[in-house]
């Protein structure tokens, strides 16, 4: 009788537990006690295994690193060009008393020209720069 309590005596508790268990999973989870939900029954079981040691995040980061400006450029000033000199006045100008007219074509300073005046006439005179 000796062996036979031995097996009793772990047997019954193992066999608890498993009844324990058993009523746990046929309860329906909160979600499926609606009666539309009823003929779906999960049964899952977690097992809690972590891939390693993740740190929290900090609560603030690290300002990035200070970089200084390079000094400002310091161009040398610009060259200065002077003005192109001109020989003369590229148009000549023709003096007929009180007359004076634009010339066509260059001529020498102090040669005959002539300007249109009112009606079909001329009025000569002289060239100038």
């Amino acid at each position: 009788m000796i062996p036979a309590m031995n097996a009793t005596r772990f047997l019954r508790p193992a066999l608890g537990a498993a009844a324990i268990v058993a009523g746990l999973l046929a309860l329906p989870a909160p979600a499926q006690a609606d009666y539309r939900h009823r003929h779906r029954s999960h049964v899952g079981v977690f097992v809690g295994v972590s891939p390693g040691y993740w740190a929290p995040r900090p609560y603030y980061y690290a300002p990035p690193p200070v970089y200084y400006a390079p000094p400002p450029a310091y161009y040398p000033a610009p060259v200065y060009y002077p003005p192109p000199v001109y020989a003369g006045p590229s148009a000549q100008a023709c003096y007929a008393g009180p007359y004076m007219c634009q010339l066509d074509q260059p001529v020498a300073a102090g040669s005959s020209c002539s300007c249109p005046v009112n009606g079909n006439t001329r009025a000569y005179g002289r060239a100038g720069g």
